[in-house]
């Protein structure tokens, strides 16, 4: 008995050893990726050559699916990570719907994802009603599962979760309703995020009993996942950064300070070919980075080559440049290589170079409370964000999270058609203008919260009253929109007061209603308004004469 259960086990190792080596070799196999030739080189100094496309300038308004195996538990952003934080309401979820990490991990919450109910086309022509110009999905999260058919990363979702290239039915169906495509990249902080798969309870039945952060190829033989190596998702095969074991919040190790453990070149050189593969395979014209700066910058110039690849292969795309890439917290000359991000939060000035908002109308990965609660954020305040921001020279791309199954839920849905009915009558204030002298005038502009590096401070001014107005041109046009209706329907716009080094004002119409009466006077442009609004939210005042 004692000598079949030695044969047994040897050769169950030995399949092990097999299964590790042609993994290996599979990988070691593929070629690297060609870098495109081009007039962009992986130097800072040469990548500020760059000029932000004149699409985008005009686009101001993109959508974003942030969705992958994240939203498949419904329970909110960074799941991949909480439910290895012992204590935390992910963990304690993670317990109760699927077991102890250390028997079902986030591989085992992959495999559960099939994405059932997802129907990009319906999704997309949704989007463009609301006015949207540019859309973007996600293609790999700091869960490090790439949502393509990817040359270098075996856990891909063509091969495991639902078996579906879901990038390449997102830009086809961008395609199809003629949206610029991109593409949001996350997947270069796994090497640290993912450390708290290597813990254990500290507390409780399981205490000391590994998570599934450090299994290997060897732990599959009769799983699911047999042939796979957990390795090449979770990154784990590394002693732990300094303090990780007391820091939830990875805010100290997103720039490789403080004590992070570095990544290994064989991670970085992974991380640059799947990103090349990425985009020799769907050509987007956008590339998010959820980044200081570029993916693994300081420690290794893999961001660096991506955004001259970028760069290089897109001009032989189109014949000359039209791709914006994004960067978080840029310095000076970051700025002129590439669009700055602002995360949930904007600019209080308008900015010389053309940046972006991201936010998102909930979490950013599908929370199924938010919608029992009611929770998303409501079109007025998306709307007012929007024209915020447009008055600063900046876009807005805002996540609509997905159901793990595929579909939005009915009270998103009905924000984005909240939207798109106020994208059809003010539109022509939004799409294809510029900022003017000024941003706008009102109470809100005296309590613009200060941005920080990393953003963040959206929603911590005053509220936007009737008296708060945004601004934008077009040509001989100026818009200046009222982010209330006012009281007795009369509304003065200061900035336009006689003898404020400002032209006569000729005109004054109401965008979905009529021109109106107005006098120029030292205090300000006084408009009547008509009794019936035209519109929700916002409305517009479509100025002109000698003015802009």
């Amino acid at each position: 008995m004692k000598r079949r259960t030695l044969i047994k086990g040897l050769a169950t190792g030995l399949t092990s050893l097999y299964l590790s080596k042609v993994y290996a070799n599979s990988l070691l196999t593929q070629p690297n990726p060609r870098m495109a030739p081009g007039p962009f080189l992986p130097t800072w100094d040469s990548l500020a050559q760059y000029h932000v496309p004149d699409w985008f300038k005009d686009a101001k308004f993109g959508i974003w699916a942030h969705w992958g195996p994240q939203c498949q538990p419904e329970r909110g952003d960074w799941y991949a990570r909480g439910m290895y934080q012992e204590g935390s309401d992910q963990y304690n979820y993670h317990i109760q719907k699927y077991g102890h990490p250390s028997k079902f991990g986030f591989k085992d919450v992959i495999n559960e994802w099939k994405a059932e109910n997802w129907n990009p086309e319906e999704l997309l022509s949704l989007y463009k009603k609301a006015g949207a110009r540019y859309f973007m999905a996600l293609a790999n999260h700091h869960d490090n599962f790439d949502l393509f058919d990817s040359q270098y990363h075996a856990w891909n979702s063509t091969k495991l979760g639902p078996k579906k290239d879901i990038v390449g039915g997102w830009a086809k169906a961008a395609k199809q309703q003629g949206l610029r495509f991109g593409v949001t990249v996350h997947a270069s902080h796994a090497w640290t995020w993912y450390e708290v798969a290597q813990r254990s309870d500290k507390n409780g039945p399981y205490a000391g009993i590994p998570y599934d952060g450090k299994l290997t190829i060897a732990d599959g033989n009769g799983k699911w996942w047999s042939g796979y190596d957990p390795q090449s998702l979770y990154a784990q095969n590394h002693p732990l950064s300094k303090d990780s074991l007391n820091d939830n919040s990875m805010v100290g190790y997103w720039d490789w300070g403080n004590g992070a453990n570095v990544p290994d070149k064989a991670y970085c050189d992974a991380f640059l070919n799947r990103t090349i593969d990425l985009i020799d395979k769907y050509g987007p014209d956008l590339v998010y980075f959820d980044d200081n700066a570029l993916p693994l910058w300081p420690i290794n110039d893999a961001g660096l080559k991506i955004a001259a690849h970028l760069y290089n292969t897109n001009i032989r795309k189109h014949g000359k440049l039209q791709a914006v890439l994004f960067g978080k917290h840029l310095n000076g000359q970051q700025r002129n290589c590439m669009a700055w991000d602002i995360e949930r939060g904007q600019s209080n000035q308008i900015e010389p170079l053309p940046w972006q908002t991201d936010t998102c109308i909930g979490e950013w990965h599908y929370d199924r409370r938010v919608y029992e609660r009611k929770g998303y954020k409501t079109a007025k305040t998306v709307i007012h964000s929007l024209v915020d921001i447009v008055s600063k020279n900046g876009n807005l791309l805002l996540n609509v999270p997905l159901r793990g199954d595929g579909s939005i839920d009915s009270e998103e849905r009905a924000v984005v058609e909240q939207i798109a009915d106020w994208m059809k009558v003010n539109g022509e204030a939004i799409f294809s203008t510029r900022p003017w002298k000024i941003f706008g005038e009102g109470p809100a502009t005296a309590s613009v919260t200060g941005l920080n590096a990393y953003g963040f401070n959206e929603g911590q001014g005053k509220p936007y009253v009737a008296a708060d107005i945004r601004f934008t041109t077009k040509g001989k046009t100026l818009y200046a929109t009222m982010l209330g209706w006012p009281e007795n329907n009369t509304i003065t716009v200061k900035a336009l007061a006689e003898n404020n080094e400002v032209g006569k004002v000729n005109q004054v119409s109401l965008l979905g209603n009529s021109r109106l009466k107005f006098e120029q006077t030292p205090e300000g442009l006084k408009v009547q308004l008509p009794d019936n609004r035209p519109c929700k939210e916002a409305f517009v005042l479509k100025i002109e004469g000698a003015i802009v």
